[in-house]
């Protein structure tokens, strides 16, 4: 493990992405990396299912995109900045996902923020 990362897993709400994360779900990460790219993203939005069984993801893997699951993916080890260009794909913003992590609305959430009207 790397010395850096020693202990965190007693941290609650930490999910460490190094680079032994990285390789081990690269299939994934390079699925949402590939929504950058319009046939992708139109793959996908035609047909998710088949998009994901294309991209070789596991039915773990397709559950977690089916469902949205968004704290799911990143415990899993989905690179959050790969998974900003699926957000986008979906038409949500950063705010909407971070709410759904934390099982509030997006209303409910904004109440947390310092500026709550902000979006």
């Amino acid at each position: 493990m790397n010395p850096q990362l020693e202990g965190v897993e007693q941290i609650e709400g930490t999910y460490p992405f190094d680079v032994a994360r990285s390789v081990e779900r690269l299939r994934i990460n390079r699925f949402f990396w590939n929504m950058a790219l319009p046939r992708f993203r139109e793959r996908f939005v035609d047909d998710e299912v088949v998009a994901c069984a294309e991209a070789g993801l596991t039915a773990e893997e397709t559950t977690l995109v089916r469902q949205r699951d968004w704290l799911g993916m990143i415990r899993y080890g989905v690179n959050f900045f790969v998974l900003e260009k699926f957000i986008r794909v979906l038409r949500l913003t950063n705010l909407d996902v971070y709410a759904s992590m934390r099982g509030e609305s997006l209303e409910e959430f904004l109440k947390t923020r310092k500026v709550p009207g902000a979006r």
